[in-house]
């Protein structure tokens, strides 16, 4: 085992982490965003809206993260002639779009796990069924789907990986290029091992910290 090379490549592997960082970031808060629409579209009462965010989940679930990176970094170019998107946005839009179908499905068990009652009581008061979905429901759902929601983090940071076949400069596509430049072949990879270890077991503990505050505050 030789790791003098981190002397020199060390800076490969921090830029490398703060890239895949900025990823899981995104794609987490792009993708909740947009889980919450997928989840109000298929509790839609209309069946072609309802119909339309079924498909798209379960084509995001159905087909490989890999292939839905390619479909929008080799698509997009080919349907509008002359956009160019920036790696690293075609790696943040795939990611953020694989999210959310899950996120979306999260949320929806999340929904179903809110007793029903709660919504016929809030629309007994006179409140209108988006107000009591956004006031009343989604608030006790949140606390419900919290380690989900962690969990699709966690994810996000280890699927981030993927986005290095496009070029895209996060922690695998900067350890490549450390193990090009040294012709070493196992020990670029563990010290990126040990990167995503520390990122996902730190976000694990802050998560299982937030959520004893939120039962503590139940209790009370």
């Amino acid at each position: 085992m030789n790791f003098s090379f981190l002397g020199t490549y060390y800076q490969f592997f921090i830029t490398g982490i703060y890239i895949t960082i900025i990823l899981a970031l995104i794609a987490v808060v792009l993708g909740s965003i947009l889980g919450v629409a997928l989840t109000l579209l298929r509790r839609s009462k209309y069946k072609v809206v309802k119909l339309i965010g079924d498909i798209y989940v379960e084509f995001i679930r159905g087909t490989p993260l890999l292939a839905q990176i390619y479909i929008i970094y080799i698509g997009v170019p080919a349907l509008f002639s002359g956009m160019d998107i920036p790696d690293l946005a075609v790696g943040a839009i795939a990611l953020s779009l694989n999210a959310a179908a899950y996120i979306s499905e999260t949320i929806r068990s999340g929904i179903e796990a809110v007793s029903k009652g709660q919504m016929e009581a809030a629309r007994s008061l006179g409140m209108s069924q988006r107000t009591a979905m956004f006031d009343i429901i989604m608030p006790q759902a949140f606390k419900n789907i919290l380690p989900a929601l962690g969990n699709q983090f966690i994810g996000s940071i280890k699927d981030s990986s993927i986005v290095s076949v496009i070029g895209v400069a996060e922690l695998m596509y900067e350890t490549t290029i450390v193990r090009g430049n040294t012709a070493l072949g196992l020990e670029p990879i563990l010290v990126a091992s040990l990167g995503y270890l520390v990122l996902t077991f730190t976000l694990s503990r802050l998560l299982g910290i937030v959520e004893r505050r939120l039962k503590t505050s139940d209790r009370r």
